[in-house]
C-alpha cells in the first residue's frame, strides 16, 4: 500500500496507475535515512507528502550504517507510465558534517533562525552533472530539479527539527543504474552527462502524460535559446533529423525533437522569444498540418488522404486521381497517385501553401515559421514561404555561435 491504490485515469478505455517520481523517490530516502541517523532506530518505511496533495508511503530498501552516516533507497514506481526508470533504486546517503570544515559554498541556506541546521545537498553516482547554461541548475551542479530539491531538503530539516539536530547534514543522492538509464533520455542532448535527472513537479506521475513531454521540449528549447540560438530548428521525429543528417547543409546535431506537438511548440517559442522556427518533417505527419491540425498523433487527428486529395484537386488533378488518393492506406502511397498523374509538383506546392498558412494562423504572425517536407520515398517535396530564409538565418546563427565559444 503506497497510497495511490485507487489514483488512476482513463486513457484509450484503460485504466492506468499513477506513479511517482525520482524527486519522490529521492526525498522519501532522505526522510528515511536522516530519521534512522538521528534516532539511531530502523524504520521499514516512511510517509511523503507530495506538491499533488497525495500522501505516499514509501518503503525503505538496502539500508546501510555506519559510523557516522545511514543510506538507504526508494524503489521507482512510475504506475503504468512507459517509464525508462521505473523500478530503479534511488539511494540517499545521510552522514552528519560539520559545515565549517567542509564546502560551506554548497550548504543550502533553509531558513534564518537558531536551531536551523546547515545541508549540503549533492548528487552521487548516476545523477547527472549539468554542463551547458539554460537549465535551472549552474553548471557543474547536479542535475536534482528546484521541487524534487525541495522535497528533500524540506524532509531532512523536519527530520532535524524532531530530533533537535543542530549541526550539519550531508545528503548525497545517488542512482546505481542512472548513468547506463541515461543514455535513454533526453540529458546527453541537455548536456546532463553521468546519470539521470532528478526530476518531478507535483512528486507524482500520470500515466501517459502529455504535460511531462511538453516540458522536456520546453527545457530543451530554453537551453537553446540561452545559449545564443534565436532560430530554431525542430524536427517531429528521427525521420527528420535523418534527412537533416543527409541532405541539408544546417547544423542537424542542434535540432528539437517535437514529437507530435506542433502547436505547442510554437507557443511555446513565441512565450520564449525565440524570432523563428524551421520544422523539418516527414509528410506523413506534416501534411496534418495543412489542415490546421496541430497536434499530429494519430489518436487526435488524421486527414492526411483527404488534405491529399483536395489538394490534387485543387492543383487540376482529375476526379479519378481524387479517388485513387482517398484508397491510399499511406501518404507513399498517395504520392505514387500523384506522381502517375503528373500533377505530384503542383499537389505539394498546394501543400506547402496551406502549411504555411496555419503556421502563421497559429502564431498570429509573431514569428517566423517555415517548414521543410520530405518522403523517404520521393525526397524532397518541397517548403514553405519562409523556410528558405529561415535557412539562411540559422546557418548564420550556427557561425556566430561557433564564433563565441
Amino acid at each position: 500500500m503506497n497510497g495511490l491504490e485507487n489514483k488512476y485515469i482513463i486513457k484509450n478505455n484503460k485504466r492506468l496507475r499513477y506513479g511517482y517520481t525520482t524527486g519522490s523517490c529521492a526525498a522519501g530516502a532522505a526522510s528515511g535515512a536522516v530519521r534512522m541517523l538521528l534516532s539511531g532506530r530502523e524504520l521499514s518505511e516512511v510517509t511523503l507528502p507530495t506538491p499533488k496533495g497525495i500522501t505516499l508511503t514509501l518503503a525503505l530498501h538496502d539500508i546501510t550504517r555506519g559510523d557516522n552516516y545511514v543510506s538507504c533507497a526508494v524503489r521507482k514506481d512510475a504506475g503504468d507510465d512507459p517509464d525508462t526508470t521505473n523500478r530503479i533504486l534511488v539511494y540517499v546517503k545521510a552522514e552528519k558534517i560539520c559545515c565549517r570544515d567542509s564546502e560551506t559554498d554548497n550548504c543550502e541556506d533553509i531558513g534564518t533562525g537558531a536551531g536551523r541546521p546547515q545541508i549540503i545537498l549533492d548528487g552521487g553516482i548516476g545523477v547527472g552533472r549539468v554542463t551547458k547554461p539554460g537549465l535551472s541548475q549552474k553548471i557543474g551542479e547536479a542535475a536534482i530539479n528546484p521541487v524534487p530539491r525541495a522535497m528533500i531538503l524540506k524532509e531532512a530539516e523536519e527530520a532535524a527539527q524532531e530530533y533537535d539536530y543542530e549541526g550539519g547534514l550531508k545528503l548525497t543522492v545517488s542512482v546505481p543504474e542512472g548513468e547506463k538509464i541515461a543514455k535513454k533520455t533526453f540529458n546527453p542532448r541537455l548536456g546532463i552527462i553521468g546519470g539521470i535527472s532528478i526530476l518531478g513537479t507535483s512528486g507524482i506521475v500520470e500515466p501517459m502524460s502529455e504535460k511531462a513531454l511538453i516540458e522536456s521540449i520546453h527545457v530543451e528549447m530554453k537551453q537553446h535559446f540561452c545559449q545564443g540560438e534565436k532560430y530554431i530548428l525542430v524536427t517531429p521525429g528521427n525521420y527528420g533529423a535523418d534527412y537533416l543528417r543527409e541532405h541539408m547543409t544546417i547544423p542537424f546535431e542542434n535540432n528539437i525533437k517535437c514529437s507530435n506537438y506542433v502547436g505547442e511548440t510554437i507557443d511555446m517559442a513565441i512565450d520564449m522569444g525565440v524570432k523563428g522556427i524551421l520544422f523539418v518533417a516527414h509528410i506523413g505527419k506534416f501534411v496534418k498540418v495543412a489542415a490546421g491540425i496541430m497536434n499530429t498523433h494519430s489518436h487526435c487527428a488524421d486527414g492526411r488522404m483527404e488534405v491529399l486529395c483536395a489538394s490534387a484537386i485543387r492543383a487540376g488533378g482529375p476526379l479519378e486521381c481524387a479517388r485513387e488518393i482517398l484508397e491510399a492506406g499511406t501518404t507513399d502511397e498517395a504520392l505514387a497517385v500523384l506522381d502517375s498523374y503528373g500533377i505530384l509538383k503542383e499537389t505539394m506546392a498546394v501543400v506547402m501553401e496551406k502549411i504555411q498558412f496555419y503556421l502563421d494562423h497559429r502564431s498570429y504572425e509573431q514569428i517566423l515559421l517555415g517548414a521543410v517536407v520530405f518522403s523517404n520515398v520521393y525526397g524532397l517535396l518541397g517548403q514553405t514561404r519562409d523556410a528558405e530564409e529561415l535557412i539562411h538565418k540559422i546557418q548564420e546563427q550556427a557561425v556566430r555561435v561557433d564564433d563565441l565559444s
